[in-house]
């Protein structure tokens, strides 16, 4: 039996894309299969690991758990569309300088989390850093680098 497709537009990385796809499929999987961005990553496929998180008009959302066709308007930024125009985001240059990418897959959950934690407070704390990073997991255990790239961004070790 197939399933009903719907169409919708979507605004990914300030690009309006014409989507048809199944009334069920998740965002991540329109952004991987149907848009070809595949930098968000299926980790657990149940919100738990955030490898698939982007931002729906600047806010965090695990792209594995939302509806596509629930999108409506609201604006998708993934991490393709992070660094715009340069090379690397701020956070991303912090995160390579420290060190802190080790085999790669968590890096675009924790680039987007702290992306958004920056955009609301410029100069987090330690805790506030690790608090807001809480729902990223990574494997290879590369927290301690991930924190320090994040305090010397927020302007120094605390």
């Amino acid at each position: 039996m197939s399933q009903a497709k719907r169409r919708s537009v979507l605004t990914v990385n300030g690009e309006q894309h014409h989507v048809l796809a199944p009334a069920a499929a998740t965002l991540l999987d329109v952004l991987r299969t149907g848009l070809g961005l595949t930098g968000s990553k299926c980790g657990c496929n149940h919100g738990v690991c955030g490898a698939c998180t982007v931002l729906l008009d600047g806010k965090l959302a695990r792209s594995c758990l939302t509806l596509a066709a629930d999108v409506g308007e609201r604006r998708v930024t993934t991490i393709e569309g992070i660094a715009g125009d340069l090379d690397f985001s701020a956070v991303q240059r912090a995160l390579v300088e420290s060190g802190a990418i080790q085999c790669g897959f968590c890096t675009p959950g924790f680039v987007i989390t702290l992306t958004e934690l920056f955009a609301r407070d410029p100069h987090p704390g330690r805790e506030t850093i690790r608090a807001a990073l809480s729902g990223n997991l990574c494997r290879c255990s590369g927290y301690v680098k991930i924190v320090e790239a994040a305090e010397h961004l927020a302007g120094g070790v605390r």
